[in-house]
């Protein structure tokens, strides 16, 4: 039982360091999903293709399948996250904690 105890409490501290990180990028990530795909994204793309960017520009958020991949990551982890409060939490609508 103690090394159950010792594992629980080491993921315990993992994910609230995790979810502490996780929710200072929020904002980050929402400015990503109105950036992605705009007037603003495509223009910046345009430019890019044009070689009117600066060579040293990091160019991250231009590369479709990196931003929209992180886009899509984020949204599967937030629905991970909320089927995960479903299951531990106890509920009568839960028939795995009733």
């Amino acid at each position: 039982m103690e090394l159950r105890m010792e594992r629980a409490a080491k993921a315990v501290m993992e994910l609230s360091a995790a979810l502490d990180n996780y929710e200072a990028t929020q904002e980050d990530i929402a400015a990503l999903e109105g950036y992605y795909g705009s007037e603003v994204w495509k223009q910046d793309y345009a430019d890019d293709e044009a070689g009117l960017l600066p060579k040293e520009l990091k160019r991250g958020v231009l590369a479709e399948d990196g931003i929209w991949n992180l886009l899509s990551d984020a949204s599967e982890l937030k629905k991970r996250m909320e089927q995960q409060v479903f299951v531990t939490l106890p509920s009568e609508n839960n028939p795995k904690t009733a």
